[in-house]
């Protein structure tokens, strides 16, 4: 990070003499930080940092509440914590996701900016802490051990729920969709071959559901982080704690989020394990995955516009080529399949991060923190933008897909099966391939039956019904 144009303050810590930005609200732990972690460029999630900011405000009141702290500390840090949760001074929350283990630098930059605020609304001079300090009273009761497990649930709590609400728009988009092309047959395809007949109706109900599961499983898996390990302060016990923080913060935490947090059922299982974050980051690994299936199968039913498949059509984003004028490309979908893999991988780094952790405490926090939110908001943001820019917008080309069906023997002849046995069904099809005519050609040259009964039986829209065709 540049120097400021301000110049610099000095202040101390247990180490010793750190030159800290003069503007800046950070304190010397978050100016150390800074200068030791040059990792990759990134911030903390806005919601990672809400999610600290909010145990800090609770805490003061709680603490207060228990006589110990007293009033004018806890107004002038509530007060702080406000302006922080109104989207103010976004900009002093610095520390690199690549850090110190456990998240004590990205903890104690929380309680710097926090203690400085405080300062100054009380009317002292930044860097004073005349009236408020980050350890003693911004900090007072609590861990970062406590702290950042608990704030990774607030965040991942705040950033799932309108992913769910995203996934259930997107089925319901997709529902739309098979209710329009209820009446649209085309080739139902397995191992890339033709099949049997289907509507695109189908295909896409298919594609509502998948959805509308994969948001009841995040929907699930969310209420793991429902409860709270907060403190548990440095390693279970609640060293250092008024016996009543713990269910006062959680009670302003609730009424907060909305969310129907509790304290978790043993402190020390919540310190230790991760389980919470893998169980959410598992499922949104399952969405993703479904997502792309999903996307790849409209690559697939797009292709073309004249050589591939061809039975729908996608809005027109962009021109899709430097140097093939006219070419036009399915760019959400590819999007989305991007976005799905990065959430695959944020899982891969969840899970290796949740591991390993050693006796009390998971050191590897941070980076559960960063890929957990990473995850959330681009699957969220993709999901919407595909919803919007691709999904309400695809119409289907119902005479290209009744040409497949007319091209392709094997697609009907299952229908045949019941009626003339598989080995003669299969011979039709074969021959009707060779002699590149229809089956209906084929099966009126050998007079398999009538050919009403024929017409009626190779009728492709009640085939899709199900049942033996009669």
């Amino acid at each position: 990070m540049s120097p400021p144009s301000g110049g610099f303050r000095i202040e101390k810590d247990t180490l010793g003499e750190v030159r800290v930005p003069a503007d800046a609200l950070w304190g010397p732990r978050t100016q150390r930080a800074v200068e030791a972690f040059r990792i990759s460029g990134l911030r903390p999630h806005p919601a990672f940092v809400r999610g600290v900011v909010l145990i800090k405000k609770a805490a003061a009141l709680a603490n207060a509440e228990a006589g110990r702290l007293s009033v004018e500390r806890r107004d002038a840090i509530v007060r702080a914590c406000d302006e922080i949760l109104a989207g103010k001074h976004a900009e002093q929350f610095v520390i690199d996701p690549f850090q110190a283990g456990a998240g004590v630098s990205h903890h104690m930059n929380v309680n710097e900016v926090i203690a400085n605020l405080a300062n100054e609304i009380a009317g002292h001079p930044r860097g004073s802490y005349a009236l408020v300090t980050p350890e003693d009273h911004v900090n007072m009761g609590q861990s970062t051990n406590d702290v950042i497990p608990t704030a990774i649930r607030l965040a991942s709590l705040e950033l799932s729920r309108p992913l769910v609400v995203e996934l259930e728009h997107l089925a319901a988009a997709f529902a739309a969709k098979a209710k329009e092309f209820s009446n649209v047959v085309k080739p139902g395809r397995t191992h890339l071959q033709d099949a049997v007949p289907m509507t695109l109706g189908q295909e896409f109900g298919g594609y509502a559901g998948v959805v509308r599961d994969a948001a009841g499983r995040i929907g699930h898996a969310r209420r793991a982080s429902l409860a709270l390990g907060i403190g548990g302060t440095a390693a279970g016990t609640g060293l250092n704690a008024d016996p009543k923080l713990r269910d006062r913060i959680i009670g302003y935490l609730h009424e907060w989020t909305g969310e129907h947090l509790q304290g978790a059922r043993d402190l020390f299982t919540a310190m230790q394990s991760m389980a919470p974050a893998v169980e959410l980051s598992g499922a949104l690994r399952g969405a993703a995955i479904e997502l792309s299936k999903i996307a790849n199968d409209l690559r697939i039913l797009v292709s073309g516009p004249r050589t591939g498949f061809g039975e729908i059509y996608l809005p027109v984003i962009q021109p899709g080529s430097s140097i093939m004028p006219g070419k036009v490309n399915p760019v959400m979908p590819e999007m989305l399949d991007m976005v799905c893999y990065q959430v695959i991988g944020n899982d891969e780094a969840v899970a290796w991060s949740a591991q390993a952790g050693q006796l009390e405490l998971n050191v590897m926090m941070p980076e559960i923190a960063f890929a957990l939110c990473f995850s959330l908001e681009i699957l969220t943001s993709a999901i919407r933008t595909f919803r919007e820019r691709c999904v309400v917008g695809i119409t289907a080309d119902a005479e290209r897909a009744k040409w497949w069906i007319e091209q392709s023997p094997p697609l009907l002849v299952t229908a045949l099966s019941p009626h003339i046995g598989y080995a003669k069904a299969a011979d039709l099809a074969k021959r009707a391939l060779e002699e590149r005519k229809t089956l209906l050609e084929v099966a009126l040259d050998e007079k398999v039956m009538p050919e009403a009964d024929l017409r009626r039986i190779l009728d492709p829209l009640p085939m899709t019904k199900g049942g033996v065709q009669e």
